[in-house]
């Protein structure tokens, strides 16, 4: 009998820690990202929005890109300076069907973000671009 109501108490006692432990893991996976959006292209037939999350190797861009129409494609374009190179990087993202599609992309450690979104075909942006908008700036 003794050893059961150890074994009890030793339990409540672990899921008590657990309880504990989750809500602080939570609460710092909260503080460590950052949503963007949504920014639409200058006819509206495409929006993207997202997050910018920090992994355990770098921060990364997630996001949604949805296309209101089968006729074209939706773009996103990405820009970043790098804290370490002080260089640009880029990359793009399009849609071609009707709905969301998803992108992800590991940027390192940046000082700021910039998205635009256009439309254009699945060759590339060809016009309806918004101007940069800002997503993520380091400090802000």
């Amino acid at each position: 009998m003794r050893t059961g109501f150890r074994v009890l108490l030793g339990l409540t006692a672990a899921a008590a820690l657990t309880l504990g432990g989750s809500t602080a893991a939570s609460a710092d996976a909260a503080a460590s990202s950052w949503k963007w959006g949504p920014i639409h292209s200058t006819d509206g037939h495409a929006t993207a929005k997202g997050r910018i999350v920090v992994t355990q190797s770098a921060f990364q861009i997630r996001g949604d890109l949805y296309d209101t129409r089968g006729k074209g494609c939706s773009w996103v374009q990405l820009r970043w300076l790098s804290g370490s190179t002080g260089r640009w990087g880029s990359a793009a993202y399009y849609n071609c069907t009707p709905g969301t599609g998803t992108f992800r992309k590991n940027i390192g450690y940046p000082l700021t973000v910039k998205a635009k979104v256009c439309r254009g075909t699945s060759g590339g942006p060809t016009g309806r671009c918004t101007s940069w908008r800002t997503v993520y700036r380091q400090g802000g």
